[in-house]
């Protein structure tokens, strides 16, 4: 009984984190309510500023890819009990974001400025980008993406045959929520040379870990995928772009 409240309360603390970092990323990226933001204030020079966000930009990578390989997998199963493997990812990945958050260093450099009705519409894609990836979690079930369900939040799912979603938010785009926080990171009046950075590392980021996934759901789906994506678009709607499928 003990073991199970235990289990509860860490999962519960993933799913917490989980929620108050995003909130947190989206007052970091729009510069408003925390006093350190993507922007400023500028604490150090340049040249270490840069090393700096690198590093945790490549810590976070790092974190998100070892723990998602299989191998890495298999030996947290033998330290972790299987129902909190999911909920162990969301702690270290909560970890790695708060980090970033917390020591990212801006400095000087602004790209673009925009004002008025401009500044109006990016601040709509803004908010839209992260409401489609909030929405785009729940799609996919938010209580097993943050391990809330494999904890005992709730009961669980019989997992049958993998079926491929092809419907809603899947029938405009097959990533969704990756399409949700490419919007959200790009899209903002101002573009400072930090920010600037941030979404394009965390862009390159998105576009292999989307490659590796369509790999997996190709090996997954075989033909049945194949159809899919040469219907419906990875990222952006209504953009199709035909290529060799390598399996």
């Amino acid at each position: 009984m003990q073991r199970r409240t235990a289990d509860l309360i860490l999962s519960a603390l993933g799913w917490l984190g989980f929620n108050a970092v995003m909130l947190w990323t989206v007052v970091f990226l729009a510069a408003v309510v925390v006093p350190r933001s993507v922007d400023g204030p500028v604490r150090i020079a340049t040249g270490p500023a840069i090393t700096v966000d690198l590093a945790l930009l490549l810590l976070f990578a790092a974190q998100h890819s070892l723990m998602a390989r299989r191998s890495v997998k298999a030996r947290l199963r033998r330290r972790v009990p299987q129902r909190l493997e999911r909920t162990t990812f969301v702690l270290a990945t909560d970890v790695c974001l708060v980090l970033l958050l917390v020591l990212w260093q801006p400095w000087g450099g602004e790209v673009r400025r925009v004002d008025g009705v401009a500044a109006v519409l990016l601040w709509s894609l803004f908010a839209a980008g992260w409401l489609l990836a909030v929405v785009s979690t729940s799609a996919i079930d938010q209580l097993e993406l943050t391990g809330l369900r494999q904890a005992g939040w709730a009961p669980s799912r019989d997992p049958g045959p993998d079926t491929l979603k092809v419907d809603g938010l899947y029938g405009l785009v097959r990533h969704p929520l990756m399409t949700g926080l490419l919007v959200a990171f790009w899209a903002t009046p101002r573009m400072s040379a930090p920010h600037l950075l941030l979404a394009a590392a965390t862009t390159g980021y998105i576009l292999l870990g989307v490659h590796f996934e369509e790999r997996d759901l190709r090996r997954t789906f075989g033909a049945a995928y194949d159809e899919y994506a040469a219907r419906v678009p990875a990222l952006v709607p209504g953009l199709i772009v035909r290529r060799a499928v390598l399996r």
